[in-house]
């Protein structure tokens, strides 16, 4: 009887061991620059209600209306999370984060799900770090998290980018905008997607987001939101340019960037880079003033952005950049006999204890074959240990780049490589 086969599921992949360094590497640079701007963690399940999404993020929205990986409990219905903004939220609300005082400032990491298509950058399992700014309406709050995503790919070095900007109104701009659209791609609905016609009535806006290639001789011509931006929508994206102006980040305006949330308001922004191909897209976001309120709690502004990790991923492996130093272990104990294992075995603690890796050899091979173990290892000391070393009370340390042996004391041993 053949044994089965199991593998992982379609879109969801295995981060093996050769790939891990390069993502820890990842999350600790997003830790240390959110640090350096002030924000705090905030992690929160993988599964959430269906009513909160669908609430959050919009019913016509494409994640609601097809990726959305849903199951029921009994009465409840839950789903994976496809997006965090909702519920970080959720999570605010929940637990009167208002109360703690002033803006909250949060930042996270952690895996979505998406039943679509797997593509390049884009698995059913994906992983995203981002930021939200929970209780400012001040446009100063969209620099900053503007200024936070930025600096995430600056520190790692990706500078081949787009900063894309726009303004997405406050709701009786975007009502007035939604009119006049509605006026312009009426006399050709019926040449557009079956997507865009179904969103025509409910959100027109959302049709300047269609990628089908029917649709986009219509979108190019169509009418910019930014004619019909009130007084105080100006007011505010106007200082958004001006502070990002102010702090010498460039930009290109959009006029039909809309995001592909419906809980966007006022500025909404994109970062893209052509080392993608056509999936382009590094990291985006926007104001959400109207969320907060949607899903329970008090009417409170908030920006944010979130980001993908494997496209940054890509980004790096195009661009030649390492995330990550070579995988490597400080010492490896090479041992002959019993006797030598367990000494081996009872100062490997010793060693990891004065703050260096230590390993040996679990299958009581060959000295040849442990050597080249510790230089698959790419072990930067070898201790050597046998029956006349363990008699002696001297072990031999091999420098595994130099090839230069020492014969010394343990102690000595330890003293000469915790001062390396």
């Amino acid at each position: 009887m053949a044994k089965p086969k199991y593998t992982s599921h379609v879109g969801m992949v295995d981060i093996l061991p050769d790939e891990s360094p390069k993502w820890r590497a990842l999350e600790e640079i997003i830790h240390e620059e959110a640090a350096k701007f002030n924000f705090e963690e905030i992690r929160t399940p993988i599964m959430e209600q269906t009513e909160l999404i669908v609430r959050g993020i919009g019913q016509l929205t494409d994640i609601v209306s097809k990726e959305i990986f849903a199951f029921e409990k009994g009465d409840s219905h839950y789903v994976l999370r496809p997006e965090l903004t909702a519920p970080v939220v959720r999570s605010y609300v929940e637990h009167h984060l208002d109360q703690r005082g002033g803006s909250q400032k949060l930042y996270y990491i952690g895996p979505m799900f998406r039943a679509e298509k797997p593509q390049k950058g884009r698995q059913r399992q994906f992983h995203q770090f981002g930021a939200e700014v929970i209780g400012s309406d001040d446009p100063v709050a969209d620099v900053e998290i503007i200024a936070l995503m930025m600096r995430v790919y600056e520190r790692i070095g990706i500078t081949n980018f787009e900063l894309k900007l726009n303004s997405v109104g406050d709701p009786e701009s975007r009502e007035a905008y939604k009119e006049a659209l509605r006026d312009y791609l009426r006399p050709n609905l019926d040449k557009m997607s079956d997507v865009s016609q179904e969103r025509f009535e409910k959100n027109p806006m959302r049709i300047l987001d269609s990628k089908e290639e029917q649709d986009q001789a219509f979108i190019e011509d169509a009418p910019v939101i930014s004619d019909y931006l009130n007084e105080e929508s100006q007011q505010h994206f106007t200082l958004v340019k001006e502070y990002l102006d102010d702090l010498g980040i460039d930009y290109t305006l959009d006029p039909h960037l809309v995001r592909g949330m419906d809980y966007y308001t006022r500025t909404a922004f994109e970062l893209t880079s052509p080392d993608l191909g056509s999936q382009d897209a590094l990291a985006g976001g926007g104001r959400y003033d109207l969320l907060v309120e949607e899903i329970g709690g008090q009417p409170t502004p908030a920006v944010g952005f979130a980001a993908g990790m494997e496209r940054l991923m890509i980004a790096c492996e195009e661009l030649d950049i390492s995330l990550a130093d070579e995988k490597s272990v400080d010492v490896y104990f090479v041992t002959l006999g019993d006797a030598a294992r367990k000494f081996a075995l009872t100062h490997l603690p010793k060693v990891r204890e004065a703050g260096l890796s230590a390993t040996m050899d679990y299958k009581g091979r060959s000295m040849k074959a442990q050597m080249k173990d510790a230089d698959r290892e790419n072990a930067r000391y070898a201790i050597i240990i046998g029956d006349n070393e363990l008699a002696e009370g001297k072990y031999s340390l091999r420098n595994m780049k130099a090839s230069e042996e020492d014969s010394l004391t343990f102690e000595k041993i330890l003293s000469k490589l915790a001062g390396v």
